[in-house]
């Protein structure tokens, strides 16, 4: 079922037996080319948590570190200005280990500091023009909307919330929603904390402001599965990034019987 029925349900103790949400996050143009066709086809509702500061030709700041790095035509690169030195790019494991590195160093950055650090890897790296269509469009959002999907806020830029004030993750969190209802003429209730991990990513403070502003609930990244008398707050969820249906299946059934996770104190 979508997240706000769920949410719902949650609360007055009706959800049913082995429910499931399916989720997407940050507002990817193939949520709308690719995944929206299949829940069609298999009739199954979805919540997508759109970051809207990169709709309609943007590009999320780690698609920036990864296109650069993906699209630099050096064998070496010089990362100093990173605190990564020199650094290997002749294979493509070589380009990969580098991304990984560089997205380490950025993501804790806050919002300036990581489009001066997104700045100076372009230049750095004079990868020419990086792609504009990995996002969606917002005429996209509003047909996931149409056909049914729930959309969600997930801030403007997609920050780490810990690295900013209060104030400013109140403004990043409530323009977001507005500008997706704006898109979508419906109200949104729910919200994906970006990155969502508690304690790191977002903290108590954030979850108290994501109650005053009105939504039904907010979803962190701590596995676990929800049951009655958790935080509809802090919401637990789990990526199936495993490498069989097998092995997800395995972590699917731990967090279902275990039902515990972290959640902010």
């Amino acid at each position: 079922m979508r997240l706000d029925e769920a949410v719902s349900r949650l609360a007055n103790d009706s959800l049913p037996t082995r429910a499931l949400v399916i989720t997407f996050d940050d507002g990817y143009a193939d949520n709308a080319e690719v995944a929206l066709p299949i829940l069609r086809r298999a009739g199954l509702p979805a919540t997508f948590f759109v970051s809207t500061g990169f709709l309609d030709g943007g590009r999320m700041w780690n698609d920036t570190v990864i296109e650069c790095i993906r699209a630099c035509t050096q064998e070496q690169i010089d990362l100093s200005v990173f605190g990564l030195g020199l650094q290997v790019l002749g294979t493509p494991d070589a380009r990969r280990a580098v991304i990984r590195r560089v997205l380490g160093h950025v993501k804790y950055l806050d919002l300036s500091g990581r489009e001066d650090a997104l700045r100076e890897l372009t230049r750095i790296a004079r990868s020419g023009e990086l792609p504009r269509n990995l996002m969606m469009r917002g005429e996209q959002v509003r047909e996931l909307h149409d056909c049914g999907m729930e959309i969600g806020a997930h801030t403007v830029r997609h920050p780490i919330l810990t690295t900013l004030t209060l104030s400013e993750a109140e403004r990043e969190i409530v323009v977001g929603k507005s500008t997706l209802e704006s898109i979508t003429q419906s109200p949104v209730r729910t919200l994906a904390y970006p990155n969502g991990r508690p304690n790191q990513d977002y903290d108590a403070s954030h979850v108290e402001l994501a109650r005053s502003l009105g939504f039904l609930g907010a979803v962190s990244t701590a596995p676990g599965a929800a049951r009655a008398g958790c935080d509809l707050f802090q919401i637990p969820r789990f990526t199936p990034w495993n490498p069989s249906m097998s092995a997800w299946a395995v972590k699917l059934a731990t967090n279902q019987l275990t039902a515990s996770y972290k959640q902010v104190v």
